[in-house]
């Protein structure tokens, strides 16, 4: 041993023999490992970025490029940059208008397809709209505006970027992947760091212009993107985004059809689980990767063509039970015709769709309920889990049972009698995701139970669940229910339950 590392101890062992020698005993107080009493996490459990994109529930997709000029979905990579020529300028700021009225908290705007076009004048490429058809074109910059437009109205707001590029001459190569596609993001991270999602589309690789090689070219996206490294930066300068699909934090529902399963875990085994699994997710999965469902308003393709038409707000409502009460965050594709606006017609199912949805969960009965539960975990020195947290409306607070009670029953009764269409219950997944199984009752008078909502499956709740008592999302609001009282029992759980919301509607 050095004499400079035995300086160091004598240092610390000399004044501890002299104090044991000349001084009583001391007393210290006792720290508890866990003071206010919280129930221990269940792994996996999202991170704060996570956690704020799911909070985001229900935003707009919006598929707007060349494809527009074309009548194609997928573009070849061959196109002249003149087709790309709008007949007035773009205006996100309508788009954004037109879904905020639906209840959608943001968007995504694609500013990259397959085709490799891009949006915005950028460094990496001369396919893009600086050299569009006309003077709206080559004024476009998707991005800005975009971004701009989500601030003023208060709206979340990211970014589409295709990792495929058909038109580009390295794709397939080093060289596309540092001095394009990364280049690209990082252009894109610079429009604002306060931007919610980037999403990664899964194609990658096929047939292609490919700078006039017109060849196919197949990747492995796993690793050809240099994820790790492209996540890492981007979330240097974007800290609340979520890189989608390839990006690893969050995961594809499994189809384009706005709907997710009954059953639907947000843990999964990522780079295991099959991509039809995507509906479902993996119980006892290593990683959090919540879904989300992606679905078009209209009836022809995710970009906007001539004769096309928007679903029923009955039909969107459906498809909001289906998947923001399933567990799942919907992006719902709105795409802008060659004006650069969303057709009047979609405008116009929108702004209807967002008064039925804040009439028929709007008005929460379970504020003016008395809620009893069968069992409170012991409150700790600062915090405590009442059920006054189910109604209080904070996303911090929440109902929890003592560890070992994985089985209770929350019981609301109302002085006169309610009619009663849905439950809304939301786990406070900070903690980890952990219902199995649960089933609501109704009663008449108090006394006599009956169980209802018998065509769903009531298993796993997770961020959110949306329970139509009458068990038919197609049918929701058909008649309702007139109940006094309502109990909502936890059958199964991985641990104590822990529920922040509890809402009748």
């Amino acid at each position: 041993m050095t004499k400079p590392i035995l300086a160091f101890v004598a240092c610390l062992l000399f004044p501890m023999a002299i104090h044991a020698q000349s001084a009583p005993f001391d007393m210290t107080p006792q720290q508890l490992a866990n003071p206010d009493n919280e129930p221990a996490y269940v792994f996996p459990v999202p991170t704060h970025r996570q956690m704020s994109w799911q909070e985001t529930e229900f935003y707009a997709f919006f598929h707007y490029g060349m494809n527009t000029y074309t009548n194609r979905e997928w573009g070849l990579g061959s196109e002249d940059e003149r087709t790309f020529a709008p007949t007035l300028p773009p205006n996100p700021k309508q788009w954004l208008e037109a879904v905020k009225a639906a209840g959608m908290k943001g968007g995504i705007a694609v500013v990259k397809h397959h085709d490799g076009f891009c949006l915005w004048p950028t460094a990496t490429t001369t396919h893009s709209v600086e050299l569009a058809g006309n003077e709206n074109g080559r004024q476009t910059n998707i991005p800005r505006d975009f971004a701009k437009a989500a601030r003023q109205l208060k709206l979340k707001y990211g970014f589409y970027v295709s990792p495929w590029d058909r038109h580009n001459l390295h794709y397939g190569t080093d060289r596309y992947v540092n001095d394009v596609f990364l280049r690209q993001c990082a252009e894109l991270a610079q429009y604002g760091d306060d931007q919610f999602e980037m999403w990664f589309d899964g194609a990658n690789g096929g047939d292609g212009y490919y700078g006039g090689r017109n060849t196919t070219l197949k990747v492995d996206r796993s690793t050809y993107y240099d994820i790790p490294n492209l996540r890492d930066s981007i979330h240097k300068v974007c800290p609340d985004i979520i890189l989608w699909g390839v990006g690893g934090e969050a995961r594809w529902i499994g189809n384009e059809e706005g709907w997710a399963g009954e059953t639907n875990w947000s843990a999964e085994e990522v780079g295991y689980a099959p991509e039809n699994n995507g509906m479902y997710g993996t119980e006892d999965g290593w990683a959090w990767e919540a879904g989300e469902s992606d679905a078009k308003l209209t009836d022809h393709g995710w970009f906007w063509h001539n004769g096309e038409k928007p679903m029923s707000a009955e039909r969107l409502f459906r498809m909001y039970l289906e998947t923001v009460g399933r567990n799942s965050t919907l992006i719902l594709n709105c795409p802008p015709g060659p004006d650069g606006r969303l057709p009047e017609a979609d405008v116009t199912v929108l702004k209807e769709f967002g008064v039925m949805l804040k009439s028929r969960l709007g008005n929460d009965l379970a504020r003016k309920a008395k809620i009893q539960a069968t069992n409170t975990r012991q409150a700790g020195r600062k915090r405590n889990y009442g059920v006054k947290h189910l109604t209080d409306g904070k996303t911090l607070t929440y109902w929890a049972t003592d560890d070992d009670v994985k089985t209770a029953t929350l019981t609301l009764t109302w002085s006169r009698p309610q009619t009663v269409r849905y439950v809304d219950l939301m786990e406070h997944i900070r903690r980890g995701q952990r219902v199995r199984a649960f089933h609501i009752e109704v009663s008449t008078d108090g006394q006599q139970w009956k169980r209802v909502a018998n065509g769903c499956k009531t298993t796993t709740i997770g961020y959110r669940r949306i329970v139509p008592l009458n068990g038919s999302t197609a049918k929701s609001y058909d008649q309702g229910l007139t109940v006094k009282a309502l109990r909502i029992v936890i059958d199964d759980s991985k641990a104590c339950p822990l529920l922040q919301k509890v809402a009748v509607y």
